[in-house]
């Protein structure tokens, strides 16, 4: 036997065995997030216990989109709720906390909605660790319909870190009470500079607040999937293509809202915020629909980390995602690319394999273990967001060949990197 194979072999054994021991055990069972025994380096959970809060906010005086008409142009309180996870002290007796969900559709009578239950390592109103913030700020931004505990995966994960994360229901796009599309296509990015306003009121000392001193809204990053994808990257200063407004102001009795979005409006450069320091945005939706046209992606200048599959059949690849990374030309971005994955690169796996195959299909990917794909993407988000909002020397971690076959990536257990492509462009 070749003597570096048997060398090779003996090492991805102790690995095997060293991460297998160091995971899980009989008394541990698997939570979405863990790491498997193949996990990249980054995956691993890092040193802070991690807390979790409900909050529920209000946004005054927004424009009730689904009740516009051609003569009316009505506003409402918009409620959001949001999910905090928080670096906490330790507490030794807290309960790990449950998260409740929903499956089937709020729009479909032969799947009616019900609630479903799944186990996080988060602990529910644990302590903060005020001691050692403010902490860079993540928000988190769902699909279409889906919810803020759709990628619980990583915001726990982050949050074990020394981020504070947020994830949102975004109103009228949840499962609980999905409404019209029209209500998502123009509150997304106004949803997420809403909440990192919050966050930074939240903070500031004599708030008597449990985060007051807990956010670092100078460093923030904005975190979203499909729809949620499609929202960050026109926060962060894609704006939406004149054709896409047009379309928007058919949908919605003739109104020019959308309008405000893009880049025909003088005021939408401007409502780009300094304190967004990154984006990442899992299968962004949009682009092959028309929503962005070349001076719209120009205008980016975030540096974002685009992650999709290369058979994506909803938010589309060649003319999707990667268009996206070819046109946003002055922006610091990559592309990490699943091979032979379609859209599903970015939730929480499946909760049971008895799910009907609808409710399965929302959440699984053909190809891949989804619990593989979480474990890359805790490694690569962890990276990208360590080296921008922290400053972390985690270049070696992202400086790397285009083909995972080429090499081994760096932090990939040997013989793992495989099935991906990474690019990185920059303005």
């Amino acid at each position: 036997m070749n003597r570096t194979l048997t060398i090779t072999s003996i090492y991805l054994i102790f690995l095997i065995f060293f991460h297998s021991r160091s995971v899980l055990s009989q008394d541990d069972p698997f939570v979405f997030g863990d790491p498997l025994p193949d996990a990249p380096e980054l995956a691993y959970r890092g040193a802070y216990q991690v807390g979790v809060q409900t909050l529920e906010l209000l946004h005054k005086n927004q424009p009730d989109i689904l009740n516009f008409t051609e003569n009316e142009r009505p506003e409402y309180d918009r409620p959001l709720t949001v999910e905090v996870w928080y670096p906490a002290r330790k507490s030794p007796d807290g309960q790990s906390v449950t998260y409740q969900d929903y499956l089937g559709s709020p729009n479909d009578p032969d799947r009616p909605l019900e609630p479903f239950s799944f186990s996080g390592r988060a602990i529910r109103n644990a302590p903060p660790n005020q001691s050692e913030g403010p902490f860079p700020l993540i928000i988190v931004s769902h699909g279409y319909p889906g919810s803020r505990f759709l990628m619980t995966y990583l915001t726990e994960n982050l949050a074990s870190k020394g981020y504070v994360v947020v994830a949102i229901d975004h109103t009228e796009s949840t499962h609980a009470d999905a409404g019209k599309f029209a209500s998502t296509l123009y509150h997304r990015a106004l949803d997420d500079f809403f909440v990192l306003d919050e966050m930074a009121r939240l903070n500031e000392s004599g708030s008597d607040h449990f985060l007051s001193g807990m956010v670092d809204a100078e460093s923030t990053a904005l975190v979203g999937y499909s729809m949620g994808g499609y929202g960050v990257l026109n926060a962060g200063g894609a704006g939406y293509s004149p054709g896409f407004v047009q379309t928007f102001s058919q949908m919605t009795g003739g109104s020019k809202k959308l309008a405000e979005r893009s880049l025909a409006d003088p005021a939408y450069v401007g409502t780009v915020d300094p304190r967004v320091k990154a984006i990442v945005a899992f299968a962004p939706w949009g682009m092959a629909r028309g929503v962005w046209n070349a001076e719209g992606l120009e205008n980016l200048r975030i540096p974002t980390f685009l992650i999709a599959g290369s058979e994506d059949d909803i938010s589309g690849y060649e003319e999707g995602v990667k268009a996206i990374y070819d046109g946003a030309i002055n922006a610091d971005r990559y592309l990490l690319t699943y091979l032979n994955a379609r859209h599903n690169v970015a939730p929480n796996p499946p909760v049971s394999t008895d799910l009907d195959q609808p409710d399965y299909m929302h959440y699984s990917e053909p190809v891949w273990k989804e619990r593989r794909i979480n474990n890359i993407n805790q490694h690569f988000v962890s990276a990208f967001l360590g080296l921008h909002l922290k400053g972390l020397d985690y270049e070696s971690f992202l400086d790397l060949p285009e083909n995972s076959l080429e090499e081994t990536w760096e932090g990939f257990v040997p013989r793992t990197s495989i099935g991906l492509e990474l690019r990185h462009a920059e303005p």
